[in-house]
Order: structure tokens, then C-alpha cells, then sequence
């Protein structure tokens, strides 16, 4: 319990003492005193009792004042002489009260996140079945200093899967295993600048983090349209651009496919010109209205880097992707991986090769599949009802719809009054390079149940309704 304590030369003040508690009286003692001072109640240059006084003060032993004086002395907190009363050591700076950390992120109850899947739909016991199995079968030596390219079962897991799911040329010797697209692209980034690169060619519109981490590495981002067929190859060949970053698949934000002849062309001018493209294949395996385009990089394997991700396949909290490596680029982004973090953790990896050789990946993605065409329709259905003026792409895939806006409507009004209803969005224009086209927003159903996107999709045409 606290008790106060003071009369003897010293200050007055709260100590909480419990003669219940498994914890020796000294080392409470030391808590008590040592919280006080760093809250400000025992400012720097304040004089405490003495150790017989004290002692005497809140009824234990001398011996026991003693240790505890004598273990913040040696932390700091006290300044003891010979002779001379015991202080609060001048150099104690008081800790700043400060409000509850709070997120970054902004939430909604109806949250519209393009990138988001369904968190609810993770396959967590199958996933902790993966995780308790792979420890109990791991040699001790999986929690040593492994490959810095990442576990060599997962990246041979891995290689089978992309081969015979996205139809990637996938070699486990040119794979590295990192936390998601961001640290690979990253990576690739700054090694582009270290070799004198001075730009890149990125997709406009584009995920706006693409340029954001181009940019950070010392790059100057070169805008390229895209249209119904993907990525304007034509006008990129305008360019002096020695790389491009493209997703091919499915094209974000607009939802388009790159073309057969322009994957053809896309391919010619890196080939001719000794140039890179990487293919960021981040939701590919959700398509709703035909088979699955296959991956880029199976058509040239030394053209082109693939950066793929568990996060829409499963989620982005497990920070895993993978990089396939053309061989000459292997050894200097390996390297540099290795100089970053040598290696990404053991856990998720081993337990990602588990959930793979189980075939769980494969059971878990026609499961959400599934799921993701329901609300998609039902996306689709709401806004037919609610929200004619929005117009939608025929193209069914992925986990989020752009909508295109009458010319008429302001994004930022739009988004501020769809905010004050609980609605969450993401507007086409952040992630225009330049601000030509029809304004637009991006509806993502990955994480919204189908009842809340009918829902959001009201409270939004209401808020249109309010801005037209």
C-alpha cells in the first residue's frame, strides 16, 4: 500500500510498499522512488531522508533503505556522499507527460482501402497448425544466421508456386526473400542510383508509393500514360528511361490489362536497349471475368525483376515478398539485403513454406476468390442503386474498383464529406502524375463485409449528393 513518509529533513511523498507481494521490499522501494523522479514529484537537487530515518518513517530495516539508495546511485538517480544528505542527482531530466500514442492511419467505419484484403478471412489456425509444425520439425540451426537471400525451403516452395500459379520463371539461386515489395523496390532503387541512374519510368496514373520510394532513393520519376490496353509503350520508348516499373496484370489504379503486343513491345525495347522492367504482381491471382494472366517475367526472365507479396494474398501484416532476380542483378541486391538486416526473419518464412507444401496457399486463395467476386458484385450492385453517376471498368479482378466522377465533382470535397459520414476513400488523384482525366475514387471491398458496402456505398452518394 502507499504510505507517506517525510518528517525527517526530507521532502513529503507517496511510497507504495506491499508486504503481500513476491517482490523484495527493496526492489518496490526502488520502483516507487525511481517513478517519483521520473514523473517530476522528486525534482533534480531534492534532499530524501535519510536511510535511518526513512527506515524508521514506513517501519522496515535500515539494510533495506540502504540497497535501494544505493541501486539508484549506481542507475543514476541519486547522488550519495559521505557525510552529506542523500539528492536527487542534478543531471535527472523529468520525463514530458505525453498523450496515448495514437496511429498514424486514419480509420472509418466504412474504410474503402484499394490495398486491404479480408483481415477476418486470415486462415489463422491453419496458419498457427503451419507455425507450431514447422518449429517442431526445424534443425536448431533455423534460428542461426541463415541465407541472407532467405529459408531455402520457402524459396523453393516459392518457386513451384509462382512457376505453376502465375507462370513465372522462377529460380530459388535468384530469389530473395524480403519484407514485402516496399524493402525490394527500395533496394532496387538505391542500387539503380548508386550506378549513376539518374530516372525511371513509372505508370501514370500509379500507385502513388511507387514514386515515393523512387524519389527517396535519389531518382527522378518519369510519368507514362496508361490507357485501356495498359502501359503507352510507345511513349515510353520517347523516354530516356533505363528502367520502368509496370504492373502488368493488373494495372493500378485503372484495372487494365497490358496487352499482348505491347508485353511483346514492352519486352523489344528492354531487350534492344539493355534496359530493366519490374513488374510489381501484387493481387494477380484474383480475377473474376477470365484465367489469370500469367506473370511478365516468364516471357524474359533477364529482363525482367518480379516483386510479389503475401500481403494481398494473405496479409500485409506478415511483412513477406520476394524478389525474382535477373542473374546479373542477384548478387548486388543479395548484398545489399544482406548489409540492410542480413536476412528477414526466420518465422514467417518457415511457416509460409509449411502453409505452401500443405497446399493451404492454394486452398486459401480460391476461398477468397470466391468471397472477393461476392463483394465485388455487391460493390457493383450498390453503386447501380445508390450511385449511377460512378462510372466502373468491366475488367473483374483484384480488391478494388476505380470509379470514374463527373467532370463537375472536387476529389478533396468529395472525400471530406464522405469522411464526416464514416466513409474512408482514396482519390484518384494521388496517384495521377500529372492531373489530366475525369476525377475518380478507388473503392476497395477486400476488408468491407457486404452489407457495410452497401452501406458506405449510400453514406457515399449521399455525400455526393452534398458536393455535385
Amino acid at each position: 500500500m502507499a504510505q507517506s513518509l517525510g518528517p525527517v529533513g526530507g521532502p513529503e511523498l507517496l511510497v507504495a510498499l506491499d508486504r503481500s507481494e513476491e517482490m523484495p521490499l527493496h526492489e518496490q522501494l526502488e520502483r516507487s522512488l525511481r517513478e517519483n523522479i521520473r514523473r517530476g514529484r522528486l525534482p533534480a537537487g531534492t534532499r530524501l531522508p535519510s536511510t535511518r530515518g526513512l527506515a524508521a518513517e514506513i517501519g522496515i530495516s535500515r539494510g533495506v533503505v540502504t540497497e535501494a539508495y544505493g541501486q539508484l546511485a549506481a542507475e543514476g538517480y541519486l547522488e550519495t556522499r559521505q557525510g552529506a544528505a542523500v539528492r536527487v542527482a542534478r543531471a535527472v531530466c523529468t520525463a514530458v507527460p505525453r498523450a496515448p500514442a495514437r496511429s498514424l492511419l486514419p480509420t472509418f467505419p466504412y474504410h474503402f482501402h484499394p490495398g486491404l484484403p479480408d483481415l477476418a478471412g486470415f486462415p489463422r489456425d491453419r496458419w498457427l497448425r503451419s507455425l507450431r509444425a514447422t518449429w517442431r520439425e526445424s534443425p536448431l540451426d533455423a534460428v542461426g544466421y541463415g541465407d541472407p537471400r532467405g529459408v531455402p525451403r520457402l524459396r523453393e516452395a516459392l518457386a513451384g508456386y509462382l512457376g505453376r500459379v502465375r507462370g513465372a520463371a522462377a529460380d530459388p539461386e535468384s530469389m530473395l526473400v524480403c519484407t514485402g515489395f516496399m524493402q525490394g523496390f527500395s533496394l532496387l532503387c538505391r542500387w539503380l542510383a548508386s550506378q549513376g541512374i539518374d530516372s525511371i519510368a513509372v505508370e501514370d496514373p500509379g500507385w502513388h508509393v511507387h514514386r515515393l520510394i523512387a524519389e527517396q532513393a535519389g531518382l527522378r520519376t518519369i510519368a507514362v500514360p496508361v490507357d485501356d490496353r495498359g502501359l503507352c509503350v510507345a511513349e515510353l520508348a520517347k523516354t530516356d528511361a533505363t528502367a520502368v516499373l509496370v504492373t502488368p496484370s493488373h494495372q493500378f489504379p485503372t484495372g487494365s490489362v497490358l496487352s499482348r503486343e505491347r508485353r511483346a513491345a514492352l519486352i523489344e525495347w528492354a531487350e534492344e536497349g539493355d534496359r530493366l522492367i519490374i513488374e510489381d504482381d501484387f493481387d494477380a491471382e484474383f480475377r473474376y471475368d477470365r484465367v489469370a494472366v500469367g506473370a511478365l517475367q516468364g516471357l524474359a526472365p533477364e529482363r525482367v525483376l518480379y516483386i510479389g507479396s503475401a500481403s494481398k494474398r494473405l496479409a500485409p501484416g506478415l511483412r513477406l515478398g520476394w524478389l525474382l532476380l535477373p542473374s546479373w542483378l542477384a548478387w548486388p541486391l543479395i548484398s545489399s539485403k544482406a548489409i540492410e538486416d542480413g536476412g528477414s526473419e526466420v518465422t514467417g518464412q518457415l511457416t509460409l513454406w509449411d502453409f505452401i507444401e500443405r497446399g493451404e496457399l492454394d486452398r486459401h486463395v480460391r476461398r477468397m476468390r470466391l468471397r472477393y467476386q461476392q463483394r465485388r458484385d455487391t460493390l457493383l450492385g450498390a453503386l447501380a442503386k445508390w450511385l449511377p453517376e460512378a462510372h466502373v471498368g468491366d475488367e473483374g479482378a483484384g480488391l478494388y474498383e476505380l470509379a470514374l466522377l463527373p467532370e463537375e465533382i472536387e476529389e478533396p470535397a468529395l472525400l471530406a464529406a464522405a469522411a464526416t459520414r464514416g466513409v474512408g476513400l482514396e482519390s484518384l488523384a494521388w496517384h495521377r502524375c500529372t492531373h489530366n482525366g475525369p476525377p475518380g475514387v478507388l473503392l476497395g471491398y477486400g476488408n468491407l463485409s457486404e452489407p457495410a458496402i452497401e452501406q458506405g456505398v449510400r453514406l457515399l452518394a449521399e455525400a455526393f449528393a452534398e458536393v455535385c
